[in-house]
């Protein structure tokens, strides 16, 4: 989906994915009368842009972000992902919001292509009201999971890979299982606590600030897997696992984007506002 930044010199910039609607019939200004800045499919990217040229040019400043009006207020219960619209026209108002994320009582879903497909697939008109429509979350759970399994990431590298990415992967995923088989052994769940791990978390991170400072390589090794370990277990005595955290946090960061600032990497709106200050 293509959005365009368009400009009515001395009124307004302003963004739309339609052009002859937004600005020819519903703002009454004929090509010619306005011209296009820019364009991207980065909605991201297009709504923080408004905002500088707004601010270049001189104009009012919305208050919202562009890619913050389509916000849909999903309702979630036990059973059910229900949208606010028409199952006609969910796959539109889907594709509005490419980075939705909302929680289930299965697990935190991220909007992708694939899984706005799926939804428009088997999404249901409810019975109550036809202009809502909704999914089963065990379902949309399932899919939300397949689609981010191993074996689908793996489409998105080079041919050649894909053993490697296997080999890797389960290695990595056995240790986490190895962590908790040899805390479980030496009683860490039945004796220990959040708590316990949390001070032990302080602990190590001092350790590796330690090493650090020094330049200590072997010992830097070993205090971020000393880290690893403490997490894996603190997240275990939650009632959760270490490889829900990582899923949780990449689906946050996989689609951030930003610039580094003074050696840290700071989030794209925040460093437009920084601008803005």
């Amino acid at each position: 989906m293509t959005y365009y930044l368009y400009h009515i010199p001395g009124k307004k910039i302003g963004v739309t994915r339609d052009l002859n609607k937004r600005v020819t019939q519903v703002q009454g200004y004929k090509p010619g009368e306005y011209e296009v800045l820019e364009s991207s499919t980065d909605i991201d990217y297009i709504s923080n842009r408004e905002i500088e040229l707004q601010k270049s040019f001189g104009y009012r400043k919305d208050i919202k972000l562009y890619k913050n009006l389509f916000k849909m207020k999903i309702n979630v219960t036990e059973q059910t992902t229900t949208f606010p619209v028409k199952v006609t026209k969910l796959k539109e108002a889907l594709e509005n919001e490419p980075n939705l994320i909302w929680k289930t009582g299965f697990g935190k879903i991220a909007l992708c292509p694939e899984l706005t497909k799926w939804i428009t697939t088997n999404a249901i008109e409810s019975m109550y009201n036809s202009d809502r429509s909704y999914v089963y979350n065990k379902a949309l759970w399932e899919a939300f999971t397949k689609i981010n399994s191993l074996e689908s990431l793996q489409q998105q590298f080079k041919p050649g890979t894909t053993e490697k990415i296997n080999h890797h992967a389960a290695r990595a995923f056995a240790h986490f299982d190895l962590i908790r088989a040899w805390a479980k052994e030496r009683g860490l769940y039945k004796k220990g606590d959040s708590k316990t791990q949390y001070v032990k978390l302080q602990e190590e991170a001092g350790e590796l600030a330690k090493a650090l400072l020094n330049n200590d390589k072997p010992e830097i090794k070993d205090a971020i897997g000393d880290i690893v370990v403490v997490l894996t277990n603190l997240a275990y005595l939650e009632g959760i696992t270490i490889e829900e955290c990582i899923a949780s946090a990449y689906i946050e960061i996989a689609n951030r984007k930003g610039k580094m600032i003074n050696g840290t990497f700071v989030k794209e709106l925040e460093v437009h506002e920084e601008e803005i200050l």
